[in-house]
This record gives C-alpha cells, structure tokens and sequence, in this order.
C-alpha cells in the first residue's frame, strides 16, 4: 500500500518519493517507478467522475435535434378533406389515395399530390402523423420536402460549432486553465441550451445552434477529457478514455429516453438545456490539473493539490512544498522548447504517409459513426427506441476494447472493425428500408464503428513523435469534425436514391479500413521522441509484412515518456 513506501508522518522531499507514492503522474515530473494504488485512488475516482459527467451533456446536445428537430411521416395537405396539419382521417381513405399518387414502394408520395386537372404538383402544406412526435421545428417550420435542407444545414452548423470550439477553446485552455474553460463552458451551455428553445426565428436558432455545438459539446468535454488523462495514472487511461466515449453514448440514450417522455418540443430542450445543472457545483468542487499547473510555474498550487489528493487517498503523508517549488524553478529556467509544428508532418515521406492515413481514418469514422446516429429517426418502429438501442449497442464495443486492446493491438482492431462497419452499411442499404434484418445490420454497423472511433484516439497519440503530436492529433480531430459537418448534407443524397449515403459511408469506412493495414503497430513499443524517430517508427512495418513474418527495421531504440503533459487543443470527442 502506499504508506507502506514512505512512514506516517514522513515528509517527502525527492522526485522518488513522488515516484515511489504513484502521484508522479499528478504534478508532471517524468518517471516510470509508480505503483498501481497511486494511479487511482479515491481522489482520482471523485475527480474522474465530476470530469465525465461532460461527455453525458455532450452526447446528450450532439444528438438532440433527432427529437427536437424529428421529421415524422407526412403528406400534403389536402383541401376540403384535411382540417388541420394533424388530421385525423386515416391515410389510406379513399379520399387520401385519389389526391394523392403512390410512390414505387406503394406507400403515399410526401411531396407531392394531384391538382383539380389531374397532374402532379408540389404540396403547398403539409400533414403531420402525430404518432410519436406532436411537436418539433420540423414541424413548426417545414423542414420537408424542397425545405428538408434547412433543416440539415441546422445539424451542421452545429457540427462546425463542435469544430469551432475544439479549436478556439482547446487552445484557450492551454493558456488560462482546464477548469476555467471547463465551468465557463458548462454555464454557458446551460444558459445556450435552456434559451435556444424559444428562439422563434430560423436564423438565430441556427446561430443558438453554433454556439451550443462551441459550448456544450466541444469545450467542457474536450476539459473533462484532458483533465482526466492528465490525473489519473497510464494504466488507467486506455480505460477512462474508452468510459468517456462510453458515457458519451449514454448522453445519446438519455437523448431518446427524455424524447419518449416529453412529446413538446419547447420542454423537450428545456429539460435537454437544464443538464448543464449538474456543473454548478463544479466551480467548487473540480480540481484544475496538478500538470498544467506545474508547465505553468504554478507549483505552489500544483503541490495542494498533490497534497489534498494524498490526504483523500488515506496516506497522511506530507509534501515538502517548498522543495518542489525550487524544483519547478529550475525546471522550467532549464526547459527548452520545441520548434516542430503541423509542417513537419508533410516534410519527409513516411511520417507524410502516416499522417494522411490516420486523417482518412478520423475522417471516415466520424462520417459513418455521426451518419449512423442520424439515421435513426428514419428506420421504421419506434424512433427513441431505435435511438436508445443506437447508445445501448456501443457498450458490448467498448467493453470489449478494454479487454483486447492490449491483447491484439491497435492495427488489427481499427482495420477490421472499420471493414466490418463498411460492409455493415453497404449490405444494409441493398435490404428492404424497414425490415427487422435491416435495422439489425445497422446496428451491428454502429456497434463496430464505435468501437473504431474509441481506439483511434490511442492509436494516433502513440503513431506520431511528441515534438509534432499536438499537431497530429489535432489535424486528425479537424478531419473529423468536417465530416462530421458533412455528414447531414451527404444524407440529402437519399433524395436522389435512398441507398447512395450509406453506400458512400460504407466505402470511405472500407478504404479506410484496409489503408491502416499499412500503419504500423504501436501495442507496447515505445513511441517516438523527434522527427527522425517519427520517420522510422515502424517502417516496413504493415499488416503484410507481419503476416509474412518479416521484422521491421529499427534503426533506433526509442525513450518513451508515459508521464508526457496531454495537449488540451487537440484532445475532442467524436
């Protein structure tokens, strides 16, 4: 145990009994000797909860508009017939079905009906089925038929939003604190998600919208995420980051639960809004990170909180503060920077190929994961159940993950979970739209994208050299956040033919997929310090090569860092 290391009572006063205690992690020396029971205590455990509760809010406001913003059946509003957009006479009268032409399927066109003279012509208004959703903007404002992409181009505004802080707020909080943009963030997406349901106008729910995606899903999660990786101890990261992006997927059920409750759309985001409750008291009780404090010459404040951890963990071993406040001066007075930037990564051609191969794979799980998401307000049955099984189906993934993912690799898992998820969304766009094998195969299809998704933030953060991984990470999070802007205009496509957007998210995921056959393998190797590290990590190193048994070259052995400060800027969640 930890009082085992150091006597009660003792005063710590070297860089090993930091080490030795396990808290080495917490204030950012650089070390390896650490023991287990230091990396995850009950302090770590109190902070990794208030941290988390960021990517609940976060998945939650990704994913609101499928309830808030619903499309349900509908048709034209037929004169003379029809009283009002939520008519009670049933679709498939005598009176619907002669004003009314049939589409190939034999279901009621949405768009279109018959005039006085027989012939074709658009809808002027519009019949709502009432059968889950009695209110949503959809509704309130046509988003159907020639005004469907109004309502997309919502979705994505909200997306570049999620970009937008990813790349403003990451690099704020770089410069002034985790926790302060962390509780600005989750208070302003209180206020933004409570307001943004009675705004009346199109325009300036879309700019509400932007502002929700900076705030509610961009900046206290990516906080959250980085606080966390910067407290707890390396053999507990794989596990808290995949918790993140499975509490994420639990914000995305809660999305569906809430929407199954609340048929107004106005109370609906209100509720959705009042979320934000849950981080009130986290101006009090959240931590900033002990590692960002100490790259800032603030050792002094590092060191409580190192200390208020001990005390928390039940060590009652004291810190000689003034000690490591000497130490954090002659560190920082000897520290040299790093000149490399996003430029480097282009510049020689290895590190070249590594880099455009992980932004086709950020890219492509973003497009079919947030594709898939979306979708689900268009399979047939019941939508906030079909979106509660979307959330419920990632779980099985990440389990998993945590088990295998040390076991079998990086490579062969991000390979062939994206393969899979691309075959899942080609198959199911060639069944029949509705049926049980169809909506089965989609499912399938989100679980192993999901599972992708979690693994690639490991993977890139172990593939690229520590002078340039801010860079890297932070190119492949962009990558994804545009096509996660995409993603709603792509599914526009549908109006051309139904199955062009999943196969276009099937094939992307499929060469993506095989194009990572070629990256090579990070699983318990050291990761690359410089450039030239970089360039050589792993050459000839590809799926092929190992199967054939070839070794690949290793020009140099590498020092690896397990205790390297996490970037805030580029760290996001899907």
């Amino acid at each position: 145990m930890l009082s085992s290391t150091l006597g009660k009572g003792e005063k710590m006063n070297s860089m090993y009994d930091l080490q030795k205690i396990g808290l080495v992690q917490s204030i950012g020396f650089k070390g390896n000797e650490m023991l287990v029971e230091g990396e995850f205590g009950r302090y770590q455990a109190f902070q990794f909860f208030l941290q988390v509760l960021s990517a609940l809010t976060a998945g939650l406001h990704m994913l609101s508009l499928v309830t808030v913003q619903a499309v349900p059946e509908h048709r034209c509003f037929i004169e003379g017939v029809d009283n009002s957009s939520f008519s009670y006479v049933p679709w498939n009268s005598s009176d619907i079905l002669a004003a009314i032409p049939l589409k190939d399927n034999g279901e009621l066109d949405s768009c279109h009906m018959y005039d006085s003279q027989n012939n074709t012509v658009s809808c002027d208004s519009y019949v709502y089925d009432q059968t889950y959703y009695e209110t949503s903007r959809a509704i309130d404002w046509n988003f159907v038929c020639e005004r469907r992409w109004m309502g997309s181009i919502v979705q994505t505004v909200f997306m570049l939003g999620v970009f937008t802080g990813a790349v403003t707020l990451g690099g704020l909080a770089d410069k002034v604190g985790r926790k302060t943009v962390f509780c600005w963030s989750a208070l302003l997406q209180l206020i933004i998600g409570v307001s943004v349901a009675f705004i009346p106008e199109y325009f300036s729910f879309m700019v509400a919208r932007f502002l929700l995606g900076i705030f509610g899903s961009a900046g206290a999660y990516i906080c959250g995420f980085v606080l966390t990786m910067e407290l707890v101890g390396p053999s507990k990261r794989t596990a808290c980051g995949i918790a993140f992006q499975a509490v994420f997927a639990a914000g995305i059920m809660l999305v569906a639960g809430w929407g199954a409750l609340i048929k107004d759309r106005q109370f609906l985001q209100v509720v959705y809004g009042l979320h934000g409750v849950l981080f009130l008291a986290h101006w009090w009780l959240l931590d900033e990170s002990p590692r960002w404090l100490w790259m800032q010459g603030r050792a002094g404040e590092a060191v409580d909180i190192v200390a208020k951890g001990l005390r928390m963990n039940g060590s009652g071993i004291p810190v000689d503060k003034e000690y490591y406040v000497q130490k954090s001066k002659a560190q920082q007075a000897t520290e040299e920077k790093s000149s490399a930037g996003l430029s480097d990564l282009f510049k020689t051609p290895n590190l070249r190929i590594k880099t455009l191969n992980v932004c086709l794979c950020w890219f492509a799980n973003s497009l079919v994961y947030y594709g898939l998401s979306l979708s689900a307000g268009k399979l047939y049955g019941n939508p906030f159940l079909i979106l509660f099984i979307m959330g419920l189906v990632e779980f099985p993934s990440y389990f998993t993950i945590v088990m295998v993912l040390d076991r079998l690799g990086r490579r062969p898992i991000t390979s062939t979970l994206m393969i899979g998820g691309g075959i899942c969304c080609i198959v199911a766009a060639y069944i029949a739209q509705g049926s049980t094998t169809s909506t089965a195969i989609v499912m399938v299809g989100k679980l192993l994208i999901a599972g992708s998704f979690a693994v690639i933030y490991n993977y890139s953060a172990e593939l690229f050299p520590t002078v340039v991984r801010n860079s890297a990470m932070g190119l492949g999070s962009m990558c994804a956040r545009l096509s996660g802007a995409l993603t709603p205009l792509i599914t526009l496509l549908d109006s051309f033919d139904p199955k062009i957007p999943a196969v276009l998210f099937g094939v992307i995921a499929l060469i993506s997929g095989v194009w990572v056959m070629f990256l090579p393998e990070t699983m318990n190797k050291p990761m690359p310090e410089s450039i030239e590290d970089g360039e050589n990590f792993g050459r000839g190193d590809t799926w092929f090569s190992q199967c054939a048994g070839r070794k690949p070259n290793r020009d140099r052995i590498y020092q690896d860092d397990p205790e390297q400060m996490v970037p805030l800027k580029t760290i996001e969640k899907k």
